[in-house]
């Protein structure tokens, strides 16, 4: 039987993304300001993102957390939340209340 090649698209996409150039290893910092801020810089310096740069920094964090699904541990998933509140933060952005 021919050994299948495991296809891992979501990494090419976050190492090759053609809307930002991210830092190599910005998910797995410890900080998560480190890692908003990390983000906020590779939107702000983008000429190829489609959106304004708050939402293309959030869309790559929102990817990175869906795609890791399950194997995401539970300490990485609160650090990579609490990188969404400092991005949001960053861009003077505030969370929308549930109405």
């Amino acid at each position: 039987m021919a050994r299948r090649t495991v296809k891992r698209w979501s990494q090419q996409v976050t190492e090759r993304s053609d809307a930002l150039d991210l830092d190599s290893g910005v998910f797995s910092r410890e900080d998560p300001r480190s890692i908003a801020r990390s983000l906020k810089r590779s939107a702000d310096r983008s000429k190829r993102r489609k959106s304004d740069p708050f939402r293309s920094a959030m869309s790559m964090l929102n990817f990175y957390i869906n795609r890791a699904g399950k194997n995401l541990s539970k300490t990485s998933r609160t650090r990579l939340e609490a990188a969404k509140d400092e991005l949001r933060e960053l861009y003077h952005r505030n969370r929308r209340q549930a109405a």
